[in-house]
């Protein structure tokens, strides 16, 4: 299934895409597209419904954040063995986690704000994983139980604040808009291996990002037992995996960054695709 969220901010409704695209309403069903119906018997129960019989959305409304009533946006730092070669980084022994705030939460397709005195904002795509069953303590072996779903993810990034500025990584994490997520939650039956996706970002129409999940250095089995150590996992819960090679820091001969005025493009392989638009904040 694709679940997604429709409607203006604040006032989104939960959805469905058919078979033919189209967008399907599910408020007769669930209330949202978060907590409780994210929990694997409510997914099973989803799966029962004729989608053909749903009632069709007209237009083309605008789509929210794929998930609702979000407790946690957790991150993953340089996940993958090319990217943090382009960043001079050292292979992580353990995962790096780092948090988005949820106030970062935002739709696939809207606008994406460089913050006033920003001069270093970057762009990562990377394979969301959304959280069904919660837990802690969960082992390797049983942690694909626990996933509801997965979707795009652009960890928007300034690096002055992230690496320049003191303190964690989350002050160039978090700021408003800076977490776009969609534009649906594809449900785990419908992916094969995550560890098997291509990914890829644009900007302006020019490829930047290109990479595969297999170059992981830690998978989404493991990244999900290794945090449920630290944090008891919630349904809702986001968890961003880490972006492959090709982000404006690690551009040779000099990094490159986000200005107002631009397009990024970005997808994940089977999930969809993000557009936005960087204006002033």
């Amino acid at each position: 299934m694709k679940l997604l969220r429709y409607g203006q901010p604040g006032e989104e409704r939960p959805g469905i895409l058919d078979h033919e695209g189209r967008i399907r309403s599910l408020s007769g069903h669930i209330q949202d597209v978060g907590g409780a119906a994210l929990l694997p018997s409510s997914l099973d129960l989803l799966r029962t419904v004729d989608i053909s019989q749903l009632p069709l959305v007209v237009g083309a409304p605008r789509l929210g954040p794929c998930v609702a009533q979000v407790g946690k946006f957790v991150c993953i730092g340089l996940n993958y063995a090319d990217h943090a070669a382009e960043t001079g980084a050292a292979i992580p022994k353990e995962p790096i986690v780092f948090n988005k705030w949820v106030s970062a939460i935002n739709g696939p397709n809207d606008d994406v704000q460089i913050p006033r005195q920003s001069t270093k904002t970057d762009w990562e795509v990377e394979l969301g994983v959304i959280i069904g069953q919660g837990g802690r303590y969960i082992s390797e072996q049983d942690a694909m139980k626990h996933v509801a779903g997965y979707c795009v993810v652009n960890d928007i990034s300034e690096r002055e604040w992230q690496i320049e500025r003191g303190g964690t990584w989350d002050k160039g994490k978090g700021c408003d808009t800076f977490g776009p997520i969609g534009p649906w939650l594809v449900t785990a039956d419908e992916i094969a291996d995550p560890q098997q996706l291509s990914l890829w970002l644009e900007v302006d129409g020019q490829r930047h990002q290109q990479g595969n999940t297999a170059t992981m250095i830690f998978s989404v089995q493991q990244i999900i037992s290794y945090l449920s150590r630290f944090m008891s996992l919630q349904s809702g819960d986001v968890i961003a995996t880490g972006t492959p090679p090709g982000v404006g820091l690690g551009h040779k001969p000099q990094p490159i960054f986000l200005r107002a005025g631009q397009t990024m493009r970005l997808s994940v392989e089977g999930l969809g695709e993000q557009q936005q638009r960087t204006v002033s904040a």
